[in-house]
C-alpha cells in the first residue's frame, strides 16, 4: 500500500509560481506510474499530468502545457509539479496519484491518492 502526501499548495498572485510536491512511502514508488490531478467543488477531477516509469515520458492537459511541468526524484520518493504562469482558473485542490501501470488520463486508472492540497490563485 503506497502511500501519498501532497504538500506546497497555497495562496499566490496570478502570473506567480507554485512547486507541489507529492512525498511516497514506499521504495516502489519509483516504479509507478505518477499524476497530478485538480478538483473543482461541483466538477469531476481534472487530469492535469503524468509522468511513466521508468522512461519518464510525460502528458500534460493542453490548458498547462507550457506552464505545467511534472518530474520525479526516484531516490527521494518524490514527484513533483512546476507550476508557472499561475492563473486564476489553475485554482483547485491538487492531487497526487500512483498507480503500477500504464500512463493513463482517467483518473480511475489511479488506485493511490494523496489528501490533496489547495492552490488559490488571485486575480
Amino acid at each position: 500500500q503506497v502511500q501519498l502526501v501532497e504538500s506546497g499548495g497555497g495562496l499566490v498572485q496570478a502570473g506567480g509560481s507554485l512547486r507541489l510536491a507529492c512525498a511516497a512511502s514506499e521504495r516502489s514508488f519509483g516504479s509507478y506510474t505518477v499524476g497530478w490531478f485538480r478538483q473543482v467543488p461541483g466538477m469531476e477531477r481534472e487530469f492535469v499530468a503524468s509522468i511513466s516509469w521508468p522512461f519518464g515520458v510525460t502528458a500534460y492537459t493542453d490548458s498547462v502545457k507550457g506552464r505545467f511541468t511534472i518530474s520525479r526524484d526516484n531516490a527521494k520518493n518524490t514527484a513533483f509539479l512546476q507550476m508557472n504562469s499561475l492563473k486564476p482558473e489553475d485554482t483547485a485542490v491538487y492531487y497526487c496519484a500512483a498507480v503500477n501501470g500504464p500512463m493513463t488520463q482517467v483518473a480511475s486508472g489511479y488506485n493511490f491518492w494523496g489528501q490533496g492540497t489547495q492552490v488559490t490563485v488571485s486575480s
